[in-house]
């Protein structure tokens, strides 16, 4: 078993929307194969693909997962990845390995913001493209509707293959457009073919026409045949309908109901019938590492090795996991090859493939194939591992920036240093994640594409690495400043047996441009020698650290020594830079202090029907609208002035708002003045915290 050829290869990832049915629809697929000898359910918490414990006892998927499998001499290599928003790194892993995309559908909701993504992701990585429609025997379930609705936002090349054939609310057959025939559902679970229903004859020709259409436009030749009206061969059929899926104008629909296994064996046929071997997809272009030269890779298994890791998974008992799609050449145990982003070479002491958790050893995996290895030294996700003699990089997969920052805090006193060795750990095989160390308010900030992503970070930060730590909004990082001018005194004088210490400054402190402390001196007479000066200037340097009003750190001062006066044995530098400070303090708090926060620029992009909700969201959030530009039709882009304060969860908010079909930026830009009621309560925070 394993042993097949490119040609005999089909790579599909089961993409969409999450609770559309991925995981069950991959359990059966490999118990209808006969690579499972159970049907195992996501309620049960024993499918094949979720064997994760949080996955588990979520009930949902959170990692991409393998699945080979079987199917008249054909291995299919399944891919299940998760459907909700916030594991898109997982989705991107596996779509990067993927060679077609067979796009999930729930009957009863439709096409949801998950279907649109996938759509997208597989025209992106131009993926052949199929669509199942599961949960069709649930009476809420409305086929027709779903189909519309795939047309509507996906084009004309959506063509139904299958029909759902239904007694009141009993989905008791369906109708094959390809073959024209009635499959009816017998109660020994069997299928009898037979004549389509009266009723449903017109809607099968119709469909059947449309087909027929899509097979004629293939060649010259089909076109002359179909317009002599002429019936096709059930080879050219295959053959057109293969030709247009891969080229994208021909995108099948098939129905079903996973749960009862109903149409997942005409599934299994379609996939090995019209989805894309690796050897028939485009050769991919690679980069020479030391010319920079682009460099086209041949599908061959008798070519040069070229494989990317896609996917990394630490285990603490284990090591690293290193998920392997092998592009040229064939991958081979106990060889050596060369990382060619690292320029390191890499031992493959372990080769298998990967059915859920369980491993199966194997000695080689040819061009197109995947599998995975372990106990790499230097290699992470994205990588190119290649033959040292012909060395190339491919393009690295693009990851999306994090949108959700929190601060992690320690449930135990002294753990901080394996909170950062797990942290780090995890940072190996989840690109989506961040961890920002924030020198100015000595957090530890995580930063991930969402909720519920934080979180499992931090589960898997409990049961992997035995640590336990809370979540919470981020510190902001305020400044201070002044509005007005003034002239104040700092005198520093003590008498405490021999030498004393003496300091007097006169400084005039002023609003200015600069974000840094701008310092002048203007001395006459020489109250104050030169070599006192600069003292003076690393006293108020020191001091524009904390600000009098929250201890924030203060911004666009500008202070000028203008007097003083001196003792010829009592004054130091010590001693003038304590009066600088005494200075600085009643200074600031004669010149009219205000605490000043944070603005971002925030850019929202979604369908117009939201953007009255993104405006009065923003607005709510003390926001300024600063303009709105249509993207494409149906699509604008919002652009505001938004205080940082207030987007500490605005990835969750905007989710909700936009049904999970909006994305945005935001990044820091300048300063403004916080209103009163905000500048109040930061004040009383600090001061609570100092007691």
């Amino acid at each position: 078993m394993f042993d097949y050829e490119t040609k005999n290869l089909r790579n599909v990832c089961l993409i969409g929307h999450g609770n559309a049915g991925k995981t069950s629809l991959c359990e059966a697929l490999l118990y209808k194969s006969g690579a499972s000898d159970r049907l195992g359910k996501v309620l049960d918490g024993n499918t094949v693909s979720d064997y994760d414990p949080e996955e588990i006892k979520r009930k949902i998927s959170i990692n991409t997962t393998l699945a080979p499998l079987e199917w008249k001499n054909v291995k299919i290599n399944i891919i299940d990845t998760p459907g909700y928003f916030d594991f898109i790194g997982e989705q991107l892993e596996g779509v990067e390995a993927s060679d077609n995309a067979l796009i999930m559908v729930s009957g009863k909701s439709g096409v949801s913001a998950g279907t649109e993504r996938s759509w997208d992701f597989a025209q992106k990585n131009k993926l052949p493209v199929m669509f199942f429609v599961n949960k069709i025997d649930d009476h809420k379930a409305d086929y027709q509707k779903t189909l519309n609705e795939l047309k509507e936002h996906f084009g004309k090349s959506v063509a139904p293959c299958l029909f759902p054939i239904k007694d009141g609310d009993d989905f008791i057959g369906f109708i094959d457009i390809i073959s024209m025939q009635a499959k009816m559902f017998k109660k020994d679970g069997s299928i009898s073919f037979e004549e389509i229903p009266d009723d449903m004859k017109d809607i099968a020709r119709e469909n059947r026409d449309m087909l027929m259409e899509a097979v004629a436009e293939v060649s010259e030749e089909f076109m002359e045949k179909f317009f002599e009206g002429e019936e096709f061969t059930d080879e050219e059929i295959t053959y057109a309908l293969k030709v247009g899926v891969k080229e994208g104008n021909f995108v099948p629909v098939l129905c079903g109901s996973v749960l009862k296994g109903i149409g997942v064996e005409i599934l299994l046929d379609y996939m090995r019938k019209y989805f894309a071997s690796p050897c028939e997809h485009d050769a991919p272009i690679g980069e020479d590492p030391k010319t920079g030269e682009p460099v086209e890779i041949e599908i061959d298994k008798d070519k040069p090795l070229c494989a990317k890791v896609f996917k990394t998974i630490v285990d603490p008992y284990i090591g690293k996991m290193s998920f392997i799609k092998v592009i040229s050449g064939t991958l081979t145990l106990d060889s050596t090859v060369l990382n060619a982003n690292k320029g390191e070479n890499e031992k493959i002491s372990k080769l298998f493939v990967l059915r859920g958790k369980k491993q199966i050893d194997v000695p080689k995996l040819y061009a197109g194939d995947i599998g995975a290895t372990t106990k790499l030294a230097v290699t992470d996700t994205s990588d190119t591992l290649c033959s040292p003699k012909m060395p190339v990089v491919l393009e690295k997969i693009e990851f999306p920036e994090p949108v959700l920052s929190l601060a992690v805090l320690p449930k135990a006193k002294g753990d901080e240093e394996k909170i950062s060795s797990g942290l780090n750990k995890l940072l190996e095989e989840d690109p989506t994640f961040k961890v920002i160390q924030n020198k100015e308010t000595h957090q530890t900030i995580v930063a991930g594409t969402g909720e519920q992503h934080l979180n499992i970070i931090t589960t898997k930060l409990q049961t992997k690495f035995g640590v336990g730590v809370d979540l919470v909004e981020p510190k902001i990082a305020y400044r201070e400043t002044i509005k007005k001018k003034v002239k104040v005194e700092g005198k520093h004088k003590k008498q405490s047996g021999g030498h004393g210490q003496y300091g007097h400054v006169w400084i005039e402190f002023e609003p200015c441009d600069s974000e840094t402390l701008v310092f002048e001196e203007k001395i006459f007479g020489g109250s104050v020698p030169k070599n006192f000066f600069p003292a003076v200037e690393k006293g108020l340097r020191d001091s524009v650290v904390h600000g009098v009003l929250a201890g924030y750190p203060v911004v666009n001062l500008k202070a000028t020594l203008v007097d003083g006066s001196y003792h010829s044995v009592d004054s130091s530098e010590m001693a003038f830079k304590t009066a600088a400070n005494l200075a600085y303090k009643e200074g600031l708090k004669q010149a009219n202090p205000v605490l000043l926060e944070p603005v971002g620029k925030l850019k929202v992009v979604a369908k117009d029907e939201y953007t009255g909700d993104i405006v009065g969201d923003i607005n709510k959030r003390r926001g300024k609208v600063m303009g709105m530009n249509p993207v494409s039709k149906g699509i604008t882009e919002v652009e505001a002035e938004v205080p940082m304060g207030e987007m500490a969860k605005y990835a969750i908010d905007l989710r909700a708002l936009t049904n999970g079909r909006g994305k945005f930026s935001f990044k820091f830009d300048h300063y403004e003045e916080a209103p009163f009621n905000i500048c109040e309560k930061v004040v009383a925070e600090s001061k609570e915290s100092q007691k």
